[in-house]
């Protein structure tokens, strides 16, 4: 577990760097009760730097890398995970003075000796910093609160109370005040804008109206639930002048014009603020789906060419020895040794031809500012998806694989009974993923992260990080490869059809709808997956749902990686999917997936995969679902009945299914689509 905040840490938010430490080793007596802790993987996709962490009695935020450096520099070795084609994209996006792929700051356990808070995780800043007392629904900052923590190993009873509060009730006439100290809770309502600033909502300017109140300079708020039946939302009374307002006005596209028309730039991850925003504010719950979108990059671990290798070491050696050191004792390739030697990077086996030629690629000057947008600009997702595919294609290699690259892998033999479009199966016995995270959005989710790069929050003040935080997982999988000419055919039939340009429609419409402000700078169209990808798609969601029942995992638990993309003049056409479970521990997963593999177990399991797909609950409503305008859902027979995923299992978000793209289904009513496999009674 990744420990996440220090409990008295939380209740400072100044322009230093968050260093929990710093107070306690100039002998300050602090409480460093622990107050929540969150897995890697959360961190990477739910909870990491700019996201709001529920925690039992209050939310924090994960700070910005500013704020890790202290973490970092108490420990005697900063780690880091060594892969050049990972390391390469994120320079592509962020600059090429990112030179590491760190881990996340663990925790060190807590041994006989040791002292609670003696290292921390992450650090992160309370917020929202508004909260709202449940015993006299006084609204009010932070200041105004006390933080209560005593319980070393109970992190959920840290809270925020609001002491000598006077309660809802009416006090008799002449008997003394009743004072009680009640627990707060997060104001819900924020501000939020397409540039990624995230800011408190002004309760004061808005419940008079945009001016002062007239009867006090800091007037006392309180926010009071509506009761059923007269509004939508709380309303904000004042204390003093009694004026009052319902947050249902700020809502909607209405209440976004009542709202302040200029942006603070606010991030309060970084503790920092943009200068002129030029983006509207928008309103925003704190538990809403659209507050922060992970832009993540991950590979599956490759066998390295020589290249790979030199660029690695190169990239050790700049990470840990810094250009400037290399460029100094270039020419002293046995001081080079001594120095990697001091920084724990192992040279056994490196000749000194090789260690020559990493020296040279970590002085060889990078691409210009202007080579490097040009190369972003036309940069595709697909490109770290090809190296694996095309590993996949070579079996001879499997023999040869070393277990230094964390992949094994075993081609299989088909079942007699196995469907003939099947064209190969391989077994993934061991599997290594890292995953890396370059930003986040808000609001909007980018389908790549290099359409609108202004649009991507930065992680540190500069927005130049050095290094980014990497997960690096273990795992087994399946892969399947179906029949490319066959694939290739089908597709030319599919593209000709009523329900492939209902979709493309539905596309566009849902294309300029989801990415609202910013999507006249992107083509929808050049972000359609092709007809191949639906059914590899769709094909994938049934096996994960089908496969859950027999290999011990929970279906959440199974993620899909497809590689789906037509012929081009600068790639070969793909058609197969990687079903595979990974974990983040050291031992990976247990063999139950991979174990499907055998032939007669992976024969029948495709057969009833199918047949289950032929039909849904929901039939015909499914069966016959086709968008048409307005609407702008992005899948066509498909529900949770029959193909959806958990979130933690589709990598499109249960976007572009459609069962008739499997088999050819009966009764959906207007155009005939071929499906791919045929039909049911033929399986």
């Amino acid at each position: 577990m990744t420990e996440t905040v220090a409990a008295d840490e939380m209740l400072r938010d100044t322009a230093d760097a968050l260093d929990p430490l710093a107070d306690a080793e100039q002998g300050v007596v602090k409480n460093r009760a622990k107050v929540g802790s969150a897995r890697p993987s959360s961190l990477l996709y739910t909870y990491g730097p700019g996201a709001i962490m529920d925690l039992p009695g209050f939310s924090v935020m994960p700070a910005g890398l500013d704020d890790w450096e202290p973490i970092w520099k108490r420990r005697p070795l900063v780690p880091t995970i060594t892969e050049p084609r990972l390391l390469d994209v994120v320079r592509l996006h962020l600059g090429p003075q990112v030179d590491a792929l760190r881990p996340y700051p663990w925790q060190p356990k807590q041994g006989s000796f040791s002292q609670e808070g003696a290292d921390l995780g992450i650090p992160a800043r309370v917020f929202p910093q508004w909260f709202r007392c449940t015993g006299c629904d006084y609204l009010g900052p932070l200041p105004r609160f006390t933080y209560t923590n005593s319980h070393p190993f109970r992190p959920d009873l840290a809270q925020f109370t609001h002491k000598n509060c006077p309660g809802r009730g009416r006090q008799r006439a002449g008997s003394p005040p009743k004072k009680r100290e009640s627990p707060a809770v997060p104001a819900q309502h924020l501000l939020t804008c397409t540039n990624g600033h995230l800011d408190e909502f002004p309760y004061a300017l808005w419940v008079h109206r945009g001016t002062k109140c007239p009867k006090a300079e800091l007037p006392d708020l309180k926010m009071r639930d509506a009761n059923v039946g007269k509004s939508v939302g709380s309303t904000i009374e004042c204390a003093s002048c009694r004026a009052t307002r319902s947050m249902a006005e700020a809502q909607g596209a209405l209440g976004r014009d009542k709202l302040p028309q200029k942006c603070r730039g606010r991030h309060p991850h970084l503790n920092a603020f943009d200068r002129d925003c030029n983006a509207r504010p928008a309103l925003i719950m704190m538990g809403a789906s659209n507050l922060w979108f992970a832009s993540t990059q991950s590979i599956i671990v490759m066998p390295r060419t020589e290249a790979e290798k030199t660029n690695a070491l190169a990239n050790r050696l700049r990470a840990e020895l810094g250009i400037d050191q290399v460029k100094q004792f270039a020419g002293q390739l046995d001081f080079i040794r001594a120095l990697a030697k001091a920084r724990n990077i192992d040279l056994t086996g490196v000749s000194d031809d090789d260690l020559a030629a990493a020296v040279a690629e970590v002085l060889t000057p990078p691409d210009s500012e202007e080579e490097r947008q040009e190369k972003l600009a036309a940069w595709d997702p697909v490109e770290l998806l090809v190296p694996e595919w095309r590993y996949l294609q070579k079996p001879a290699l499997f023999p040869q694989q070393q277990n230094s690259s964390g992949l094994m892998v075993t081609e299989m033999q088909r079942g007699p009974e196995l469907h003939e479009r099947i064209s190969r199966v391989v077994a993934v016995n061991q599997m290594k993923k890292v995953n890396a995270v370059l930003g986040f959005t808000r609001l909007d989710e980018m389908d790549r992260v290099n359409d609108v790069v202004s649009r991507l929050v930065k992680l540190t003040r500069n927005g130049r990080p050095t290094w980014v935080p990497t997960t690096e997982d273990r795992g087994e999988g399946i892969f399947l490869q179906l029949d490319r000419e066959a694939v290739e055919a089908w597709e030319n039939t599919i593209h000709g059809t009523a329900l492939w340009a209902a979709h493309r429609d539905a596309h566009r419409r849902n294309f300029y709808r989801r990415f609202s402000e910013t999507a006249k700078l992107v083509d929808p169209d050049t972000r359609l997956p092709a007809p191949r990808y639906w059914l590899l798609h769709s094909l994938s969601h049934v096996l994960i749902r089908e496969m859950a029942m027999s290999c011990g995992y929970g279906a959440a638990s199974l993620t899909e990686r497809i590689y789906g993309w037509p012929t081009t003049p600068s790639r070969e056409g793909a058609a197969g999917l990687l079903i595979c479970t990974t974990a983040s521990d050291s031992e990976g997963t247990l063999g139950g997936l991979v174990a499907l593999s055998e032939p007669t177990r992976l024969q029948g399991l495709v057969t009833s995969a199918l047949r289950r797909a032929s039909r849904c609950s929901s039939d015909p409503v499914c069966a016959m679902r086709i968008p048409s305008d307005p609407e702008d859902f992005l899948h066509g027979a498909a529900c949770h009945c029959c193909s959806f995923a958990s979130e933690t299992s589709c990598e499109k978000a249960n976007r572009f299914l459609d069962r008739r793209f499997l088999l050819t289904l009966p009764n959906t009513g207007g155009e005939a689509v071929p499906g791919f496999f045929g039909t049911a009674d033929a399986l």
